[in-house]
């Protein structure tokens, strides 16, 4: 028992407890039951996901693949990440294995095609390709609200040209950052994130299969910490474990207060440090850095940058003045076509 436990921790348990199936999801039943009845009638549109991070929905979309193709789903089901595409640009292209072929090198320098002729090209590709044994492909496109509006129009009229072939899925936080053309060529479903008693009954589940108990004020810290976002609350159960002393497997509240400040990236700090310093550079620097390296979306760092703020040692003023300044960019980051402008903007005005 103990070796396997040993070996579990190894694991990442947001990857490892991924649903395999629909009746497998936790929270969003509406929506859910609504795919479900759409794969039972063999219907199947182009859909889009909108909800925040971490609210489930490539969980859906991979479990929908499990669902529409069994084991063999990699053959009929492709992903990919709208962000890394245009956010990340040649020298994610470079390191994906599936696009060598496209670009023809694996040197971003030498790459003479436009990042979005060569999106158009894979898309195209994936799309007008058939499959040898299902009535059609799926293909999951997530963060699409990074795709600038050529690739949107672009990849509208390729989902109207290949409906035959493929059924795409969209998924984004900021739906009103897609062009309505592309909006409408598919089903809009929303995902949110799960309820207290739900994700507290999840994790005690997990816990036990992992070998460990967690205490009744540990399981309320971590529902008050992560507020129903499934991921973030099996990635604190998770680090809290990794701290647990030889023999004992119980874990704590204080363990999980623990996790929660190793969670939050040394960048975040620097980030708010810089801003409150007047250091616009430097704090330029650290948001590319969480944008790009990170690959944080700019919710994600305005969430963390949240928690910095209530327990940094300013003075109640000070904590109101940035808690607001953040809700303003929170604001505007909802019609904005780039994340790094309003992060910006934000800590010029800190």
């Amino acid at each position: 028992m103990a070796g396997a436990r040993l070996k579990t921790r190894k694991d990442i348990w947001t990857v490892k407890y991924r649903p395999q199936a629909l009746d497998e999801m936790l929270g969003n039943e509406q929506s859910v039951t609504t795919i479900r009845q759409l794969v039972q009638s063999n219907n199947l549109p182009h859909l889009v996901f909108h909800g925040p991070v971490n609210s489930g929905k490539a969980s859906v979309a991979f479990a929908l693949a499990y669902e529409l193709y069994g084991e063999g789903y990699e053959r009929n089901f492709t992903y990919f990440n709208a962000s890394d595409f245009f956010d990340q640009g040649k020298r994610y292209l470079v390191r994906d294995k599936r696009f060598i072929r496209i670009i023809g090198t694996d040197d971003p320098k030498k790459i003479r095609k436009s990042v979005i002729s060569i999106f158009k090209e894979v898309i195209n590709e994936y799309a007008g390709t058939g499959s040898i044994d299902a009535d059609y492909k799926v293909i999951f496109i997530d963060n699409a609200e990074s795709l600038n509006s050529d690739a949107q129009h672009a990849l509208r009229r390729i989902m109207e040209k290949y409906t035959a072939t493929c059924r795409f899925i969209l998924s984004t936080t900021q739906p009103s950052r897609l062009i309505s053309p592309l909006r409408s060529r598919g089903l809009q479903l929303f995902f949110t994130y799960v309820s207290g008693a739900k994700l507290i009954e999840y994790v005690r589940s997990i816990a036990i299969l992992e070998g460990f108990t967690v205490s009744d004020d540990g399981l309320d810290a971590i529902a008050y910490h992560s507020k129903g976002n499934v991921a973030k609350a099996l990635l604190t159960m998770q680090i809290a474990s990794l701290s647990l002393q030889a023999g004992n497997y119980d874990i704590s509240q204080q363990l999980i207060y623990e996790a929660v400040l190793g969670e939050t990236p040394e960048d975040i700090t620097q980030l708010f440090e810089s801003a409150i310093a007047g250091d616009i550079m430097a704090a330029r620097k650290v948001i590319d850095k969480l944008l790009i390296e990170n690959g944080l979306s700019g919710s994600e760092i305005l969430e963390q940058l949240h928690g910095i703020v209530i327990e940094s040692s300013e003075t109640d003023e000070s904590i109101a003045r940035y808690v607001n300044k953040i809700a303003e960019a929170d604001l505007r980051m909802l019609d904005a076509s780039n994340d790094r402008i309003q992060l910006e903007a934000m800590v010029a005005n800190f």
